[in-house]
């Protein structure tokens, strides 16, 4: 089969919107296909089953996404506590593009549940968020404006509050401004921060 150096890309960006938008259940290849422009048959080519499309559809969002993550390197914050509100934005479903990897986000729970070999996936991009966590809050202490604390242990139960409190958001029992207060109510006790959140200055990125 000859090789067209964009169609993998193509089909990754198809199958994420379709994941989001019917479900890995619903999603039909042949609508991937169309809307990456390829053959049926080239999809199946580079994607043996549902499953490993899904893994590496949400590592392609990941990876997208994380290209034009929050703070890193673009100077726009005035400090750590800044820095630090702006990432968890990037943890909550707001609209847009947040809320599509989110949506993918659930459809990998769902499927590695009974589908272990997605598993390490969803291993893998946890680490990797609670490393970008755990630097950014070790970075605060070292300047002196957070308080001494262990940064991995926090990371992961930023990330903990996150999911959980992203799941109601995208129920609709649970206002999206509530939940980022709540969590920053966590991470303002532990870091000693003030109790109210800096404003989000841009949730456009998504780091889900």
């Amino acid at each position: 089969m000859s090789e067209d150096p964009g169609a993998r890309e193509r089909i990754l960006a198809a199958a994420v919107e379709r994941i989001a938008s019917d479900g890995i259940d619903d999603m039909r290849i042949a609508r991937v296909a169309m809307d990456a422009g390829v053959s049926t048959s080239l999809v199946h080519y580079h994607f043996e089953t549902r499953e490993a499309l899904l893994a590496e559809a949400l590592e392609f969002s990941y990876e997208l996404t994380g290209e034009v993550r929050l703070g890193e390197g673009s100077g726009k914050f005035s400090g750590h506590a800044e820095r630090l509100a702006g990432m968890l934005d990037q943890f909550l479903p707001y609209p847009g593009v947040l809320e599509r990897d989110w949506i993918l986000w659930i459809e990998l729970w769902l499927r590695a549940v009974r589908h272990p070999e997605l598993r390490p996936t969803a291993g893998r991009l946890y680490a990797r968020m609670r490393e970008w966590l755990a630097n950014a809050i070790d970075e605060g202490i070292h300047a002196g404006e957070f308080r001494e604390t262990d940064s991995m242990r926090l990371a992961d139960r930023l990330m903990a509050l996150a999911d959980g409190y992203g799941v109601r958001v995208l129920l609709g029992e649970l206002e999206i401004e509530k939940a980022r207060h709540e969590i920053w109510t966590e991470l303002a006790g532990e870091l000693r921060l003030p109790k109210e959140a800096p404003p989000a200055l841009d949730r456009a990125a998504g780091a889900r």
